[in-house]
């Protein structure tokens, strides 16, 4: 006889270690997101007080040397020079997701990535067939197509919502795959003109790094002052240094060899991910943030067809390719969904997917780097955009919030005490063994107290005194 046909699980239960690196990994991401809004909100407070024109200066004031022509503006290191730290953590990620992480099994990953890519085409279309229907400029077409995974986290933080593990592995997924593919839009269109010189300088000090790295070369000293040459010529080049980071990122090694509690590029994520969720991505937001917003600034982002193109990418567009994509692929893969979970909560996610903020405020700066009016629209239209996601989501993520509640205690329930969560250990017979042992130990207990009890009735129901 036939084996049945297994179909794939929509959002099923990760890995014990998958799991622990995901919540590891979201907690960091959830104190920056945190100190994100935080940067934000003081960037838009400052940009819209008296205080305006200071914020102005500062963020114009150039400083760097001159011979390597990084004589630039505060605004424009924050962009190329602190935002490389997030996008080398980015890289680091992904490359774990691809070897040894939720990416792995393409039978598996197959779904949430079809989600993921869904999530970022609608928002591009939609913003197209905005912009073309108004007359709009189509060059910020890749602004509304990233998802800030901190920015999310930081409403989920606020609200005090927990999503169950499938849920935040899902979310992970989703912006990996945005981060791999906001990295391939940076390089790839936003790439006018190539110094091939430096470019070929800096890729061969990344085939040092490489080399060194696969070597087991250690130390800060020799990888932090190359990273920084690496950066420098990838500027130099034409290319946005940003991609610097990321190819060093997806460099190196992430699976563990004999004798190693971890590997190096989880090592180096660890060390660094805080450097970046605390202090890189928030000075960015601080000094990406701080557009004007008043009622003519509003009325400008819902009237001009290229800010409206991002607030209805962002809200719109995202929700219908996230939730869109993965029923869809559900549908014609026959997968079937975690039955702890519903469509419901998938739609939520999609919709707190909406939350682009990090790498939409870039691409916005990019996309219209000659036409700073423009520029400040879009990013206002971010901010817009992104807020409806959140307060959308967060009705939708309450609604649902007791059960998650429930869910999340399941998976964290831990009866024997071992350090592991039951769920894991259901087919192992040492854990039923224990279980045994610990009730029969209660049960001891209880008849301990009937016969220590007089008044107790035969039938085991004790008498309430009055």
């Amino acid at each position: 006889m036939a084996a049945p046909t297994q179909h794939p699980e929509f959002l099923g239960d990760a890995p014990l270690k998958e799991r622990r690196f995901i919540a590891d990994a979201l907690r960091t991401e959830t104190v920056g997101g945190v100190l994100l809004l935080l940067a934000a909100v003081a960037a838009l407070i400052l940009a819209n007080s008296a205080a305006g024109d200071w914020y102005a200066d500062v963020k114009s004031f150039k400083i760097g040397p001159s011979a390597l022509g990084l004589h630039i503006d505060i605004s424009t290191w924050a962009k190329d020079g602190l935002l490389a730290v997030f996008f080398f953590v980015a890289g680091i990620e992904l490359k774990r997701e691809l070897v040894a992480g939720e990416l792995r099994d393409p039978r598996a990953a197959a779904l949430p990535v079809i989600a993921a890519v869904c999530g970022m085409a609608v928002p591009a279309v939609v913003y197209v067939v905005t912009n073309t229907a108004g007359g709009g400029d189509l060059g910020g077409w890749a602004i509304p197509t990233a998802t800030d995974i901190a920015f999310a986290l930081a409403v989920l933080a606020v609200i005090g919502s927990s999503l169950p593990a499938a849920l935040r592995a899902f979310l992970l997924t989703l912006a990996v795959v945005d981060d791999l593919f906001a990295i391939l839009i940076i390089a790839v269109f936003f790439t006018s003109t190539i110094n091939f010189g430096a470019l070929a300088l800096s890729l061969a000090g990344l085939a040092l790094f490489w080399f060194l790295h696969r070597r087991n070369v250690h130390g800060w000293y020799i990888y932090v002052p190359l990273a920084l040459v690496i950066w420098t010529l990838m500027h130099e080049s034409g290319v946005h240094a940003t991609v610097a980071g990321v190819a060093m990122g997806l460099m190196l090694r992430v699976t563990t060899e004999p004798g190693e509690e971890q590997s190096p590029g989880e090592h180096i994520e660890h060390l660094v991910r805080p450097l970046s969720a605390g202090l890189a991505v928030p000075a960015f937001a601080f000094f990406a943030a701080g557009v004007s917003i008043n009622a003519e600034a509003l009325a400008d982002v819902f009237t001009n067809p290229e800010p409206l193109g991002v607030v209805l990418g962002l809200f719109l567009g995202k929700t219908i390719g996230i939730f869109g994509g993965a029923w869809l692929a559900a549908r014609f893969t026959s997968a079937t969904l975690n039955e702890a979970l519903d469509w419901e909560d998938v739609l939520a996610v999609a919709t707190l997917a909406g939350i682009g903020f990090t790498v939409s405020l870039l691409i916005s700066e990019l996309a219209f780097e000659d036409d700073a009016a423009l520029a400040d629209q879009t990013k206002a239209a971010v901010l817009v955009g992104s807020v409806i996601s959140a307060l959308v989501a967060c009705v939708l993520l309450k609604w649902r919030n007791a059960r998650y509640r429930r869910l999340v205690e399941l998976e964290e329930l831990d009866e024997d005490m071992d350090g592991i969560p039951d769920m894991y250990e259901q087919n192992n017979p040492e854990y039923h063994l224990r279980m045994v042992a610990i009730y029969e130990a209660k049960a001891a207990e209880h008849r301990k107290w009937l016969e220590t009890h007089p008044g107790a009735h035969k039938d085991g129901s004790a008498r309430h005194d009055v």
